[in-house]
């Protein structure tokens, strides 16, 4: 079976590339690191629908399904989109919670959320269910993270919120599809990764010759490349399977979230590696890419956790 993207598709996901490009460079996401994000880009995308192409048209949303977000989310981790476009899009929004940017607990590594320095709105487990509280309902204490860009901390409601669903498939459905966006935002930023290195390896000269022309590097950037080529059709794969609702849906999305990471493993190290000294260094764009890798690679479930459930869904 091929699974690739039809023109509308394509449509969506240049105009997210567009648009990031001019309005998340790197200088923006580094300036995140140290203060709350520009909200340009999040505004621009939420223009552009991007917020809402899982909201039914009849609450004046596009209608669509996830094979339509997928792309957008991909290309959200291209350019390491320091906003919560996952939780607020792929998580919330089929949940009915339109509207405000939202930081969510479901994903959380160590109860520590992403985004809680500036969310306008927190999806919190309550219970066996979800409840919405606003941000003035909640206190948030700030937690230093691998990826300051993220402004992660511990979150407690202090007011009453408002319940969003009791339902426990609900809850499971809303993991699944944030294990989702996190294995698309995973692919993105080993596009990324790869990008920046061929490109440091055609200009980089040693013994005369470009870097890139050694068999050593290209093994490298060759092994990268097989490992996202590999990731990006399980990702199509898993965000059909949520659209379409099938039974087999959540063992997709794990299948994904694992091949992504794991892309994105190979992809840094290689990254790292062919980089070198100046790699190593926080000054360089390439740790703004690695290390927000490195923090999606253990939200919405690390490797262990997906590779068990693919594992229990085989019977094994």
């Amino acid at each position: 079976m091929r699974f690739a993207l039809g023109e509308d598709r394509e449509a969506l996901r240049s105009t997210a590339r567009d648009l990031l490009a001019e309005l998340c460079p790197p200088a923006a996401v580094r300036a995140a690191w140290t203060a709350v994000p520009d909200p340009a880009p999040w505004q621009a995308l939420a223009e552009a629908g991007a917020l809402a192409l899982l909201v039914p048209e009849s609450d004046g949303g596009l209608g669509l399904d996830e094979t339509y977000l997928v792309p957008v989310l991909e290309e959200a981790g291209r350019a390491a989109l320091p906003h919560p476009l996952t939780e607020t899009a792929l998580v919330a929004a089929p949940l009915g919670v339109t509207g405000p940017m939202v930081a969510t607990d479901l994903g959380a590594t160590g109860a520590v959320v992403s985004s809680a320095g500036f969310a306008e709105a927190f999806l919190l487990v309550s219970g066996g269910g979800l409840r919405l509280y606003e941000a003035r309902e909640v206190d948030v204490d700030p937690v230093e993270t691998v990826d300051a860009s993220r402004h992660g901390g511990r979150v407690r409601p202090r007011g009453p919120g408002r319940p969003v669903t009791e339902d426990p498939a609900a809850v499971a459905a809303a993991f699944d599809r944030g294990a989702l966006g996190a294995a698309a935002e995973l692919l993105g930023l080993s596009r990324a990764m790869l990008a920046l290195t061929v490109d440091y390896a055609s200009q980089r000269h040693q013994f005369g010759k470009p870097i890139g022309s050694f068999q050593a590097v290209k093994h490298h950037l060759a092994n990268a490349r097989l490992e996202i080529e590999f990731a990006a059709p399980a990702v199509l794969h898993a965000a059909y399977a949520v659209a379409q609702g099938r039974s087999d849906a959540a063992r997709a999305v794990s299948q994904a979230k694992w091949l992504a990471g794991a892309a994105a493993a190979v992809t840094g190290r290689a990254a790292l590696q062919c980089h070198g000294a100046i790699g190593y260094t926080t000054e360089h764009d390439l740790h703004l890419y690695l290390k927000r890798s490195w923090a999606l690679a253990r939200t919405w479930g690390g490797a262990d956790l997906h590779a068990d459930r693919v594992a229990a869904s085989m019977g094994i």
